[in-house]
């Protein structure tokens, strides 16, 4: 299912295998960690990725997880440089609330990350925890979006 908006040129829709090598083109982090790509493909496999075509570009994608303690998660939200700051990604993060199947959509975000948590503040996601030791100095901001 697409989901157009008469304001923006902004698509977003379920990723399809002939997508990938265009998601991991607009990733720079993808480009010298292969382990994303076989993350990538993992999640479009399982239909658990979305992507955002803009001016018929990729543009971006959202992975979303079903697996966090009974609640579906936000594990990674890529947009393209070129489409930056144009809402692409919360368009995205509305996608995968969309395609939510829980009551609460949970995300997460390193503290030295202030990019991502503007982002999901603008999306409605609120800090629901930290968790520390995963990286160091940098706690991991657990947010919650509540959908129902």
């Amino acid at each position: 299912m697409e989901n157009l908006h008469d304001t923006d040129p902004i698509i977003t829709r379920v990723a399809e295998c002939g997508d990938v090598d265009a998601m991991l083109a607009c990733d720079a982090y993808a480009q010298t960690h292969p382990e994303r790509g076989k993350a990538v493909r993992a999640a479009v496999g399982k239909g658990h990725c979305q992507v955002a075509l803009r001016a018929g570009q990729m543009a971006g994608y959202v992975l979303l997880h079903d697996d966090f303690f009974g609640h579906d998660f936000v594990s990674l939200v890529v947009v393209a440089p070129a489409h930056q700051c144009c809402g692409v990604g919360l368009r995205l993060l509305a996608a995968a609330a969309d395609a939510c199947q829980t009551g609460k959509l949970f995300t997460s975000t390193n503290r030295s990350n202030g990019a991502a948590q503007r982002l999901f503040a603008g999306a409605g996601f609120v800090r629901s925890g930290r968790i520390d030791h995963l990286d160091e100095g940098d706690p991991e901001f657990v947010y919650v979006k509540f959908l129902r």
